[in-house]
């Protein structure tokens, strides 16, 4: 557990650091850091086999390579907008929409209720107060956050080690780097912050995660992992301090609780290892 929560605050604390970094060098340039930094460690440690692969293998790899490039782009411009806490509350949609999608039981369809009447809850506080392309980013990386689920479970029974996951991180990094290259990445204030959060956001959590999956189940590990909205909230609040109202709080535990529910649900069909869990996510 102990390990879980570890990651699950190093994940949001690396966005808050991330955020901070912004106004050196853009969103853009920070999303680059990130995938760059955390490719070349990668591709180091695991060192990915090239040779033999079919052509499948380098679509799936591509397409996940795609889904992390979309979901780090578009995260990163949602809390460039909006508060952390509620850019994660809306981005855990995608991942709850998908364990009721494949839990196919009617308890999902409460738990999914829940969560609706927490983004209704947001949107009679006044969604309308926040910027509306921050909103809309969200939701596009709630969907991104969704397909890499769905991706990573074929891509871990694809590919050995972590060798899939390398390659896809390298096909993210390429993917932003038109993007990013025109920051000012190099300097080196920009060049250690970008580290840092290539490690609080990527390096470090995946370990922590892939170390606590090894000793607990999956479906507790997901449970734990949907306190990402409540703990981007605390770290918004303690990096960034953005203060969220009671009505923003009681939104965040809504979707916090259904989101819980929904993992602890027994699913029909199983998706993967990495429930709404996902170790780069954010």
């Amino acid at each position: 557990m102990t390990l879980v929560l570890a990651g699950a605050l190093s994940v949001q604390f690396g966005s808050a650091v991330a955020a901070l970094l912004f106004p050196r060098a853009g969103v853009a340039g920070v999303v680059t850091l990130r995938l760059s930094i955390a490719a070349v460690v990668l591709l180091a440690v695991c060192r990915p086999r090239l040779h033999g692969r079919t052509r499948g293998d380098w679509v799936l790899a591509g397409a996940f390579g795609v889904a992390l490039a979309g979901m780090n782009t578009l995260f990163y411009q949602a809390i460039d907008r909006i508060p952390l806490g509620l850019a994660v509350t809306l981005e855990v949609l995608g991942p709850l929409v998908l364990s009721v999608a494949t839990a196919r039981r009617a308890a999902s369809w409460a738990w999914a209720g829940l969560a609706l009447a927490g983004v209704a809850l947001l949107g009679r506080a006044g969604l309308g107060r926040l910027d509306a392309a921050g909103v809309a980013f969200a939701l596009g990386a709630a969907a991104m956050w969704a397909a890499y689920i769905v991706l990573s479970a074929r891509v871990g029974a694809r590919f050995a080690k972590l060798d899939g996951l390398a390659l896809a991180m390298t096909v993210a990094a390429v993917l932003t780097l038109p993007l990013g290259v025109t920051a000012p990445l190099l300097h080196p204030p920009v060049l250690a912050l970008g580290g840092a959060v290539a490690v609080l956001s990527s390096l470090l959590p995946y370990t922590l995660e892939l170390t606590a999956l090894r000793r607990m189940p999956t479906t507790t590990f997901a449970v734990l992992m949907s306190l990402g909205p409540a703990i981007a909230a605390l770290a918004g609040y303690l990096v960034l301090g953005q203060r969220l109202t009671l009505t923003d709080g009681l939104a965040v535990a809504l979707v916090v609780a259904a989101s819980a529910g929904a993992v602890h649900t027994p699913r029909a069909v199983r998706v993967s290892g990495c429930d709404p869990a996902s170790p780069l996510v954010s």
